[in-house]
């Protein structure tokens, strides 16, 4: 494990790595997400999601 923050571009089905790591933020709760765990992401924003709960959360804010 690297134990980095990774940098990542979202895309509409999948992420491409921009900059090596291990995890990214949740934009809303501020939770590591491991990138083998992330499944919610804002293609527009480019933010990452903890879980349905947080995109949900977001999309609500609109």
């Amino acid at each position: 494990m690297l134990k980095k923050l990774a940098k990542l571009k979202y895309l509409p089905n999948n992420f491409q790595v921009i900059q090596e790591g291990d995890h990214v933020i949740c934009a809303i709760s501020g939770k590591k997400i491991p990138l083998e765990k992330l499944k919610y992401w804002n293609v527009e924003l480019q933010q990452p999601y903890f879980s349905y709960i947080e995109a949900a959360i977001r999309r609500e804010k609109k």
